[in-house]
């Protein structure tokens, strides 16, 4: 064993075909730039009287698991795969770009306890030694854009502990996306974003919380499954101050419909297509704004806001990515 970088540790996902059971092979290592996966466990403490006056005569491991945390660019190809394990729901159909080659997955919320798990990989050159996760499911979802940044994302899992593997990591070539790239839009309703205005910001986050519960049982000594309970959608954007637009929105109340569209028309895939990430909520409040006031700095305003669903849409958020995956 030898001292080593954090940059040659490895981090790969697999969609798991049977829940709980771990692929052979990572579908995508993610090229991260923040990563840890640590094994947790639940000790108690033998604490009976033995006539002595020391605290306790030993500890015994009742509960075993593993956590990581991932944060990296948005890439087209692998992306996807984590808002599918976010959302729970993914069907693919063929793009309308001439070659054939191109796809459109379309991520949904599943009404389910059970979203898509994944299996986490991990190859450690510092420990010497490969792991895999088996039900990797993810917790919370943080999405960003910044300027001057990768537009990048953090999320966390709860996964099992893990089993030795001996891996090949190997990072597929994936198209990222830029500041530029990002389209924001609000409308009245769902079916007014395609003709709506895009609207000039300098940031914005979105949260999804998926609020997972370990599902320990008598018998295990890790959980049987992590089930996701409600799905809850917050952010937050920065916009420079020209008008009260904003300002009347949240103090209105006012409900909207929001898209965030990224589009690389740098690159081209197929014939004619870019690859994109194109989220909408159907349902969106505007909540708290503040407009801080700087002697030399432009006015800027801050303003967060949650998504609901949206009863008339059936629907609280859609994600349609476009890449050149075949499936997921």
């Amino acid at each position: 064993m030898s001292k080593a970088l954090g940059r040659v540790v490895s981090l790969g996902i697999a969609k798991e075909t049977v829940r709980g059971t771990a692929e052979t092979a990572a579908t995508f290592y993610i090229p991260w730039s923040e990563a840890s996966v640590e094994e947790k466990d639940t000790k108690i403490a033998d604490e009976q009287s033995y006539g002595i006056i020391e605290d306790s005569t030993g500890m015994s491991i009742v509960k075993q698991w593993a956590e990581a945390t991932v944060k990296a660019p948005i890439g087209d190809k692998h992306f996807p795969l984590i808002l599918f394990s976010a959302l729970g729901a993914l069907s693919t159909a063929a793009n309308a770009d001439a070659s054939g080659t191109v796809k459109d997955h379309t991520i949904t919320v599943a009404q389910t306890a059970q979203h898509q798990a994944l299996t986490l990989f991990l190859d450690d050159p510092a420990s010497g030694a490969d792991y895999k996760h088996a039900l990797g499911c993810l917790n919370s979802l943080e999405i960003k854009f910044e300027l001057g940044k990768f537009l990048d994302y953090q999320a966390t899992f709860k996964a099992k502990k893990g089993a030795t593997a001996t891996l090949t990591p190997s990072v597929v070539a994936e198209n990222r996306f830029l500041p530029q790239h990002l389209t924001f839009k609000t409308a009245a309703n769902l079916a007014g974003l395609t003709a709506a205005s895009a609207i000039q910001i300098r940031n914005l986050s979105l949260k999804i919380e998926k609020n997972l519960e370990e599902d320990d049982a008598l018998g295990s000594i890790g959980p049987v499954d992590f089930l996701n309970k409600q799905i809850s959608i917050e952010g937050q954007l920065e916009a420079v101050w020209s008008d009260e637009t904003f300002k009347t929105l949240a103090l209105a109340g006012t409900i909207k419909a929001m898209r965030l569209d990224l589009n690389n028309l740098d690159v081209t895939i197929g014939t004619a297509a870019h690859p994109q990430i194109v989220l909408d909520l159907a349902k969106v409040t505007f909540k708290e704004l503040t407009r801080p006031f700087k002697l030399n700095d432009i006015i800027t305003q801050q303003l967060s806001f949650k998504a609901s669903y949206s009863s008339g849409d059936t629907k609280m958020v859609t994600i349609k990515a476009t890449n050149l995956q075949a499936s997921y």
